[in-house]
């Protein structure tokens, strides 16, 4: 699993499936926000001129050396929800990410969202 403190190292490093395949590069890392622990990253696909960021789970993550390895396919990963590169993941979209992936979502108690940027 990607510790925290290795999140910046790790900032446009290859984004590659269980296959070692390249998703993308990686963007940014979503932490549980009752744990604070690396729960999500975004991954930067699409052609220069039309990229997005993509969502995909960190369990069972795998660093090496100049990539980080996730445990979903490529083509899962590519169909998962996105967003722009310049925007922000959307209070109602979260629960899709987990959906999309076949993961519980839990919000907080009052309705606190689950996932936060790092």
């Amino acid at each position: 699993m990607i510790q925290a403190a290795d999140i910046r190292e790790w900032r446009d490093h290859d984004v590659v499936d269980p296959k070692g395949r390249r998703i993308g590069a990686l963007e940014a890392i979503y932490v549980d926000t009752t744990t604070d622990e690396p729960a999500v990253a975004t991954v930067r696909t699409g052609l220069p001129t039309r990229q997005h960021l993509v969502f995909v789970p960190l369990d069972k993550a795998v660093l090496g050396p100049g990539y980080l390895k996730v445990s979903y396919a490529k083509s899962l990963v590519k169909k998962a929800p996105s967003i722009g590169t310049d925007d922000i993941l959307p209070a109602e979209q979260e629960e899709s990410i987990f959906q999309h992936y076949g993961m519980p979502y839990q919000p907080g108690p009052n309705g606190e969202r689950q996932l936060a940027r790092r």
